[in-house]
């Protein structure tokens, strides 16, 4: 059964050279309702497989043109094909094979003659899990349509989205961030407020100064923006971002008052990007700050106790370094 509701049967490509032994696959999926495709091993797989886009990969190890490992490799590397799970399977069920099968990131091992009662589990819930991913990206695409429309709303010029991306990239890779870590940073700052899709008009367009009540209210967007992005599980950073991105060192900041380390190093990070680019950016309602305009705030601010003194170092210095040399 599929859980997201897919009317269409599952693709499954079964790549192997030996007739007997595909034929056995092919009749084992095909009677569990599944479409399968199959492929001798002789011409180009990765052709075949951009061609029929499968939702899981049965692939013998070891045939006459090709290299199981080796395909599973390439595929797990092309950003294109790595989501499609890849189940490699071998006469020689040893522990050699099965530790190769982990380097080349395959998603499972399974020995020959294949069994029905330990395959079809095994095919049903990868599919499910790449489906799940999908799923997760479709909300994700969802949640940046919002976010633009709420920007375009509140602030017709925008924010320029490529200038926070170059900075986040320069940055992340000056404090030797990981690749997830920097990728989250990025998408934060087209979704962190996201929340404000619950607050009233009345309240985010308001001229005047915001009272107490109203104030109260601004802040809760940020505990909506999280609540928002949970379905992403596989961007949790994400949520802990926005939830994070408007407290202070010294603990006045807000939803929860945390102080110092305790608050989410990428939240540190994120809220000193998005001033600086807030700062450098012209908006219908101010000019620009030069860089070093910037920076003397972002500097003063960090000696007021709002900001990791430190953190904010480091940016002062990635900035003189590769942006004004």
């Amino acid at each position: 059964m599929d859980i997201f509701g897919s009317s269409e049967s599952a693709k499954v490509l079964v790549v192997d050279d030996h007739p007997f032994s595909r034929v056995m696959a092919v009749d084992l999926l095909t009677a569990n309702d599944y479409d399968v495709i199959e492929h001798d091993g002789v011409s180009d797989v990765f052709t075949v497989v951009r061609k029929v886009a499968p939702d899981l990969i049965l692939m013998d190890i070891k045939m006459p043109n090709c290299n199981g490992f080796d395909i599973c490799q390439k595929l797990k590397q092309d950003t294109e094909t790595r989501a499609i799970p890849v189940i490699l399977m071998s006469v020689a069920d040893d522990n050699q094979s099965r530790l190769k099968s982990q380097e080349v990131a395959a998603d499972a091992f399974m020995s020959k003659p294949l069994e029905s009662m330990v395959i079809l589990p095994e095919v049903e819930l990868l599919i499910q899990r790449k489906r799940l991913y999908e799923w997760l990206e479709q909300i994700q695409q969802v949640l940046f349509l919002i976010s633009q429309a709420i920007e375009k709303r509140y602030s017709p010029e925008g924010k320029s989205g490529m200038r926070f991306d170059k900075f986040a990239q320069g940055f992340g890779n000056y404090l030797n961030l990981n690749p997830v870590e920097i990728n989250d940073l990025i998408l934060a700052s087209h979704l962190h407020d996201i929340g404000t899709v619950a607050i009233p008009d009345a309240v985010m367009m308001k001229q005047g100064k915001l009272d107490a009540e109203e104030r109260e209210l601004i802040k809760q967007h940020v505990l909506i923006g999280e609540e928002i992005c949970k379905p992403m599980q596989n961007r949790r950073g994400i949520a802990q971002i926005i939830r994070h991105h408007h407290e202070r060192w010294d603990g006045s900041g807000y939803p929860d008052g945390l102080i110092g380390e305790s608050i989410p190093k990428l939240a540190q990070i994120f809220q000193i990007l998005d001033i600086y680019e807030a700062l450098t950016s012209q908006r219908p309602y101010k000019q620009p700050f030069t860089p070093q305009e910037a920076l003397k705030i972002l500097t003063e601010e960090a000696e007021k106790g709002w900001r990791n003194v430190k953190l904010v170092q480091q940016f002062v210095a990635f900035i003189e370094e590769k942006e004004l040399a």
